[in-house]
């Protein structure tokens, strides 16, 4: 019987920025270790900044497209669900036995941010190198647990 890879699955409000840029990361990151999904509780579309931030350091996201989470629930094993949003307790999801493990990295959301595209574009550089930080730091956790 082939094994199976783990499964992450982000998860976001819309599966526009956050969720979708660490899918992205941790793909790139961990190569063929996971299976990395991402998903929204009210998914809408890929935000053109998203896919710009991400070409800006080389990584394709031609592919990328907001998926909701009714896709995976009850679908497919999860190992893994990561929460990349800030929201009150209420809004997050039921994740469990869904999910083996929830996580939370909470990080801003980057389409509030005002001002001009390069202020724009700044907001969502940051949030994409806290979230690359972020996906590096887990991988070198589960190395050393390992």
């Amino acid at each position: 019987m082939p094994e199976t890879k783990p499964r992450v699955l982000f998860v976001c409000t819309h599966n526009a920025v956050r969720s979708q840029m660490a899918e992205v990361l941790l793909r790139h990151a961990a190569g063929e270790r996971f299976d990395v999904l991402s998903a929204g509780h009210s998914p809408t579309e890929v935000h053109p900044l998203t896919r710009q931030v991400l070409a800006d350091i080389g990584l394709d996201s031609s592919g990328l497209h907001a998926k909701g989470l009714d896709r995976f629930f009850a679908k497919v094993s999860i190992a893994y669900a990561i929460i990349v949003y800030e929201q009150a307790e209420d809004d997050c999801p039921r994740l469990y036995p869904f999910a083996l493990q929830t996580l939370y990295w909470p990080f801003d959301d980057p389409t509030r941010a005002e001002g001009s595209l390069a202020e724009r574009l700044y907001a969502f550089r940051t949030v994409r190198d806290q979230i690359q930080r972020r996906v590096e730091q887990w991988l070198e956790e589960l190395e050393r647990s390992a």
